[in-house]
């Protein structure tokens, strides 16, 4: 099983910000959706400069770091260093990044978490409940292509209560080093090679690239009757496995009639949701993404068998034996 990242905040991931979250909603967790980011009841931190340990090994970016121990007492404030700045975009708050990531005890140097063995970087939103706010904090305003250097109190981290399970006491400060690899919002598409669309008797997509829902032409046919699943635009990214947790934009239609059930697009959020999850609600669109590059716009359709079949969400769009037709932009995964 992979290791979940000690970064993620304790509250349920499901479908990250999914938009329209209705009758026919796709979230596998409805129930205990994520925590809107809302106004903190405490007040933001000071940020300062220092002090920080030395890094004494792995010092290029996307290298991974050996860190000395913390020298002396660390601030009570949260100290934020850039290493090496980076020249892409820069990283608002609410915006998802994916980043590497080494993190370790300031007073003993013990690392209790880094990404760079798992050789998967940590995709996660910048957004209050979703990580921990002394990322949050540091991470806003810094660009792409950067490596940040962060000590972060407790009442940054994870408060009095600490970190049992990975040995980090509620009265820690935390030490981090971060490569910010990307960073993604609501407007952000895919950006992959268009791949010509020959086939009359499949769905037409349009292939733009500047975050608004791409244009579907539905054919007035039968639809097929087994899975189909087609690049549109195809990137050059890591094909996704099974166990993976995909980020994207998204809308998904109904084959009779051509209707929007829920979108992505122009609604101001993205969605991620791991494809294990997903194949407890639409096992189609979960098996249709896997093996496929990130970067990549795919269309997918799904016959009602592999969809809700005779079980339809009640009061939507969405009918007994209705087939579904997805395009998803794939942003990036974990």
């Amino acid at each position: 099983m992979r290791r979940r990242s000690l970064l993620l905040a304790a509250v349920p991931a499901g479908l990250v910000a999914l938009a329209g979250c209705g009758a026919d909603s796709l979230d596998p967790n409805s129930n205990e959706a994520s925590p809107s980011p809302s106004a903190s009841a405490t007040p933001p931190p000071k940020i300062v400069d220092g002090p920080l340990p030395a890094i004494t090994a792995g010092r290029k970016f996307g290298e991974k770091p050996t860190v000395a121990k913390g020298p002396g007492t660390p601030s009570k404030n949260l100290a934020v260093r850039t290493v090496i700045a980076g020249g892409g975009r820069t990283v608002a708050e609410n915006e998802f990044i994916r980043a590497d990531y080494l993190g370790q005890i300031w007073d003993t140097g013990k690392v209790f978490d880094n990404s760079y063995d798992r050789k998967r970087p940590l995709v996660m939103q910048l957004a209050q409940g979703s990580i921990i706010d002394g990322w949050r904090y540091a991470l806003q305003g810094k660009k792409t292509g950067s490596r940040i250097q962060i000590a972060v109190p407790p009442a940054w981290g994870y408060g009095e209560g600490g970190n049992p399970k990975a040995g980090i006491k509620g009265t820690d400060t935390l030490v981090f080093v971060i490569d910010l690899i990307e960073s993604f919002n609501s407007k952000s598409s895919a950006k992959g090679t268009p791949v010509p669309q020959t086939d009359a008797a499949l769905p037409k997509v349009g292939t733009g690239t500047d975050g608004k829902a791409p244009k579907v032409t539905v054919p007035q046919t039968a639809p097929p009757k087994k899975l189909v699943s087609q690049y549109v635009l195809e990137g050059d990214g890591p094909e996704l496995k099974a166990d993976q947790t995909v980020l994207c934009q998204f809308q998904g239609l109904v084959w009779d009639g051509g209707k929007t059930f829920e979108r992505t697009y122009g609604s101001g959020r993205l969605s991620q949701f791991s494809l294990q999850q997903m194949q407890e609600v639409v096992k189609g669109l979960a098996q249709g993404l896997t093996g496929k590059k990130v970067g990549s716009r795919v269309l997918i359709v799904v016959p009602p068998e592999l969809a809700y079949g005779d079980k339809p969400p009640s009061g939507g769009a969405i009918k007994k034996g209705s087939t579904l037709v997805f395009t998803v932009d794939i942003l990036a995964a974990m």
